[in-house]
């Protein structure tokens, strides 16, 4: 299952993965909140807390990731990847150097920190809707 972040500046779409990922995740959740960010935007600031396997992503849901990169390919200004795995945070660096825009892993524990860092866009001034420290829920 895929649950958009509602704790999040209004410059970016961040997203909670956990058990079964499945196509039609991508099609109810993600394709139509990045849609209306790039629509507001002209900007993709993505952000993804991996809390399941890779494993767990059915071919439907990996064909609509891919989709979703291409189609929105001179769109990606910022993508950060939370998971505590080391070989997809290192993967996420190196995807960097090859697709248009910044990509970074960040580790659980910095989640708050990989919020601040895609939600920044240059020209547009963050709005911030931070609950308290503690506070927020997902």
């Amino acid at each position: 299952m895929i649950e958009e972040l509602k704790d999040t500046p209004n410059t970016m779409v961040g997203f909670r993965a956990t058990g079964d990922i499945t196509k039609e995740d991508f099609d109810q959740v993600v394709l139509p909140a990045v849609a209306e960010l790039v629509k507001r935007t002209d900007k993709l600031n993505y952000l993804l807390v991996l809390d399941t396997a890779i494993k767990n992503f059915t071919i439907g849901a990996w064909l609509k990731d891919a989709m979703l990169g291409l189609n929105n390919l001179g769109k990606w200004n910022r993508a950060a990847i939370v998971t505590d795995s080391e070989g997809i945070n290192a993967f996420t660096g190196l995807f960097s150097k090859v697709v248009p825009g910044e990509f970074r892993g960040f580790n659980h524990h910095e989640l708050d920190e990989a919020i601040k860092w895609v939600g920044e866009q240059h020209g547009v001034t963050p709005v911030q809707v931070f609950a308290e420290e503690g506070d927020r829920e997902y």
